[in-house]
């Protein structure tokens, strides 16, 4: 098994049903985790069931403390970091026409911006070291579009493409940026979609399923082990063959 024993690894979104997935995995290689969302009772719970795991109560909305979280998520596993796992982010659906200027500026503001902060900030410490890993979490949609999702699209796709410019910038200080592109994940979300719908979605993966949450986590475990040096600015799609680039 993967052995991630020592790294010190951020994860934001934790409290979602993915992120839960992701801190699990984590764990299990033996990485020391500080898990962020914005649901108490839900990181408390996390404490409770992994030991010695950090937790650390942030909304990513708050662009102007994102600096101040990443100081003390980074004290708080110990002075240095070794990877951030931006899985955090939102959705407000509405058709083009419909959709209003906050509606817009919410979903761009924390799915993009708060993710470009966050990976800004953290790249700031893994120079100090001359290593690091950021593992972007996106979405099969940012690829293909989707209807009533303007504004979920272009984030999801503005994180695509910022992540590669990252990933030129700081490649030759050993700093790996990357991206996952989950396709339709079996979570609670998904629970709630009508049987018509949900069936129409399965009708497009070759696959025949939904994802699994854990199907995210295993590639955010491999794109922060050493078994991922050598790749760099590359999104890997987790989608059943839905989405073939």
């Amino acid at each position: 098994m993967t052995n991630l024993k020592d790294k010190n690894i951020i994860v934001t979104g934790a409290s979602g049903g993915i992120g839960n997935s992701i801190i699990k995995k984590l764990y299990q290689a033996e990485a020391n985790i500080l898990a962020s969302g914005t649901r108490i009772e839900k990181l408390d719970q996390l404490k409770g069931q992994y030991e010695n795991i950090k937790i650390l109560k942030f909304d990513i909305s708050q662009s102007g403390k994102i600096e101040e979280f990443i100081e003390s998520a980074t004290k708080e596993l110990g002075g240095n970091l070794d990877c951030v796992i931006n899985n955090a982010g939102v959705t407000q659906d509405s058709l083009a026409i419909r959709m209003s200027l906050d509606e817009w500026q919410k979903v761009i503001n924390i799915n993009l911006t708060s993710t470009f902060l966050i990976s800004k900030f953290a790249i700031k410490k893994m120079l100090k070291y001359k290593s690091g890993k950021i593992v972007n979490i996106t979405s099969v949609v940012g690829h293909t579009g989707n209807l009533g999702q303007t504004n979920y699209t272009a984030s999801k796709a503005g994180i695509i493409a910022m992540s590669k410019s990252l990933a030129i910038e700081y490649a030759k200080k050993n700093i790996n940026i990357n991206c996952i592109s989950p396709g339709f994940i079996k979570t609670a979300m998904t629970d709630k979609l009508d049987d018509k719908f949900k069936e129409a979605i399965i009708s497009k993966i070759p696959s025949g399923r939904l994802g699994d949450p854990k199907d995210i986590a295993n590639a955010v475990l491999f794109l922060c082990s050493n078994q991922s040096d050598y790749i760099n600015g590359e999104t890997l799609h987790v989608n059943g063959g839905m989405y073939m680039a």
